[in-house]
């Protein structure tokens, strides 16, 4: 009886040991001294491998896999191979990819507050811009985000929009009134366009140039580096520098997958999205600089208007976002 027991504890001992070695790793079995899991992850995009999201992008891979000594891995996915934009942004949610790089127009399609970003002279510029995004406007954000089961690590830099047209140099807000102004199909843009006084047609973009060349509409508004690198210089005459619109991105990813994640790999993401968000600042802060010496050697004038009555016109679209948004955000804005 006494053998039989001693054989009984022993098979028990066993197969005891046998469950633990199959355990997945965690936090705590590092600090016992085994390793972390492995992530590979996906980050999608919508625009080429050389464009400021590229580059984003590559620093993200390199900081991330060199900080984790390759443990966290990244495969990067350009020009929309894992969907439209607005199709990556559902996507991290279903877990089809990790990371994407939206802009805020798209996350309006979440969540109204998003839309924001596209609000006509809400930041002055570059370092009132940044100083919105890592405070409380992008707190507001993060905020939001986490309400709908993303998480954004932070925001990068996509420029300011600039006006063109074929027809007048713009000195002030008179000379808006008349043209007909290319729009992307989002309400605040058209409706900022028009309460300057322009008429307004919605065109894809891969149509702007074509549509600009006959005629189809006088003028469009686009950062200096996309004016220069679509060549709309070849065929407008006009460039008013009016940081009329600040385009942002967000560097999204689920608070699923986040919270899925060690304290080490939380660390690593976080530093590698600072990384990749400092290179599109770098990237437009510098950038325009030098596009803006190339557009002025390629236009027939390049003016710097006084904004005061722009901005005194567009008014009516913030009271009309304002209805869209919480009390406590459009204050936020008006601050």
């Amino acid at each position: 009886m006494k053998k039989a027991l001693l054989v009984f504890l022993m098979i028990t001992l066993v197969i005891g040991s046998l469950a633990g070695c199959g355990k997945q790793p965690t936090t705590q079995d590092k600090q016992e001294g085994d390793e972390l899991n492995s992530y590979t992850f996906k980050l999608g995009f919508n625009t080429t491998e050389d464009s400021v999201r590229g580059e984003m992008s590559k620093e993200f891979k390199r900081v991330l896999e060199e900080e984790s000594n390759g443990r966290l891995k990244v495969e990067i996915f350009p020009t929309e191979l894992l969907g439209s934009e607005q199709e990556q942004i559902e996507g991290i949610l279903v877990g089809s990819q990790d990371f994407s790089l939206p802009g805020g127009g798209a996350m309006s399609n979440v969540d109204p507050v998003f839309g924001a970003a596209s609000l006509p002279f809400l930041t002055t510029g570059y370092d009132d811009a940044h100083a919105k995004m890592d405070g409380e406007i992008g707190d507001y954000w993060k905020q939001t985000a986490l309400k709908h089961g993303y998480k954004i690590l932070g925001f990068g830099d996509l420029g300011f929009a600039q006006v063109t047209n074929s027809k007048r140099a713009i000195n002030s807000i008179e000379d808006m009134r008349g043209l007909k102004m290319r729009s992307p199909n989002e309400p605040v843009l058209i409706g900022t366009m028009q309460n300057l006084g322009a008429s307004v047609a919605t065109i894809p973009f891969t149509e702007v140039y074509l549509s600009l060349q006959q005629g189809v509409v006088d003028g469009q508004f686009n950062p200096m580096d996309a004016i220069y690198q679509t060549k709309f210089h070849e065929v407008q005459d006009y460039m008013a520098q009016l940081n009329i619109f600040y385009y942002n991105i967000n560097f999204l990813t689920s608070e699923k997958l986040w919270n899925q994640l060690d304290d080490e790999a939380k660390e690593i993401v976080q530093k590698a999205a600072d990384a990749a968000i400092e290179v599109s600042r770098e990237y437009y802060v510098n950038g325009d600089v030098e596009y803006l010496k190339k557009l002025q050697d390629s236009f027939k004038e390049v003016t710097e208007p006084d904004t005061t009555e722009f901005r005194k016109a567009v008014q009516p679209v913030y009271d009309e976002f304002a209805k869209k948004i919480p009390a406590d955000f459009a204050e936020l804005l008006n601050k």
